[in-house]
């Protein structure tokens, strides 16, 4: 009987606690009673979550809008060039050298070329080309730019001329006499100056073909040259080797003298007494030169002289110091270039200078 009673009561004790467990899990969650962000009198309502259903007393909060965007401050900026850097102190104490600012020179103007009228020359009369001229020879006689020649006889860029071919002068030409590259005679109605007479010309080119020599003389004892008919006696310009002889010197050219080797700045004196006719260096290939004319028609010429000391139309004696032995006749060595000439007509003819020098 108490047994019974005992486990009655074990039972009743089972079956309480079961219920005590079973009231003990909620039918619903429960929440902390803490405030929490958002919840509460006057806090912005909170969104359900998605997914949840609502219900008419549900606030449904504002959707988010951006705002409109504003307008970038527009503030205008000055241009300019950058102000120069400021010296100051480098980390290690020294003083920043700063270079020199660039300031590039101002653009110069240059005027666009002004288109000019061609030069218009009339023709004149008509010269006929001589054995042994050229046209530069024929320009200079009379006065005339070679280019204005070649132009008014279509010559070509090379100016080539022939013996016998008519040259066309322009109207403006003024014959200033022979001259040893034009030895013709003067054209009719060419200008030819009446005040004076014009210098004797300088010596012909090399080239000029040379006559034969005319018979030489034997010097007497105590002559300085030899003495032809009509001629004067001669003597040596210089004392030296003869480097360079007359005649010709292959490819078609001819040594109208003779090339005479001299130490650098040894005196050359005149040949025989004489006027000088013409000192100077525009001679094609000859150098300084100088000519000197003698009677019955001698001409003497010096040329590659290192120095003159003679002056046009001046009076010298045989043996005068007229110049220097000079370095410019290309013989390899210091020289001097010597010819003797003589007028047969109105043309200097070369004359082999050893033929009438004394030996």
């Amino acid at each position: 009987m108490a047994l019974g009673v005992w486990i009655r009561a074990g039972v009743i004790a089972l079956a309480g606690l079961a219920a005590t467990a079973c009231a003990s899990y909620p039918d619903a969650p429960r929440y902390s009673t803490r405030p929490m962000p958002g919840v509460g009198a006057g806090a912005p309502p909170v969104a359900p979550p998605y997914g949840a259903p609502t219900t008419a007393n549900t606030p449904v909060p504002p959707v988010y809008e951006a705002p409109p965007p504003t307008a970038a401050p527009v503030e205008r900026i000055d241009g300019g060039a950058l102000p120069p850097p400021v010296s100051g102190s480098s980390t290690s104490g020294g003083a920043i050298n700063t270079p020199p600012a660039y300031n590039p020179p101002p653009p110069t103007y240059v005027p666009p070329p002004v288109a000019t009228a061609p030069t218009t020359v009339s023709a004149g009369a008509a010269y006929e080309i001589q054995p042994g001229d050229t046209i530069s020879g024929v320009g200079r006689r009379f006065q005339t730019p070679v280019q204005i020649l070649i132009d008014l006889n279509g010559l070509g860029p090379r100016g080539a001329i022939t013996v016998g071919q008519s040259i066309i002068l322009p109207d403006s030409a003024v014959d200033i006499g022979p001259d040893p590259y034009a030895t013709g005679p003067t054209p009719r109605g060419v200008l030819v100056p009446e005040n004076g007479i014009a210098p004797p010309p300088p010596p012909p080119p090399s080239g000029n073909p040379a006559t034969p020599p005319p018979p030489r003389q034997p010097a007497s004892s105590g002559q300085t040259g030899t003495a032809a008919p009509g001629s004067v006696s001669l003597q040596w310009p210089v004392r030296g080797d003869i480097v360079r002889r007359f005649g010709p010197v292959g490819l078609g050219e001819r040594n109208n003298g003779i090339n005479i080797g001299a130490p650098a700045g040894t005196a050359v004196v005149a040949a025989a007494d004489g006027v000088v006719g013409y000192v100077g260096d525009d001679l094609p290939g000859q150098g300084l030169t100088v000519l000197i004319t003698h009677r019955g028609g001698w001409r003497t010429v010096y040329g590659h002289l290192g120095s003159a000391t003679v002056d046009d139309n001046q009076t010298v004696r045989a043996g005068q110091q007229i110049g220097t032995v000079g370095l410019t006749a290309g013989d390899g060595r210091p020289s001097m270039h010597f010819e003797t000439r003589r007028m047969q007509g109105d043309e200097p003819v070369a004359i082999d200078p050893v033929t009438v020098l004394p030996r």
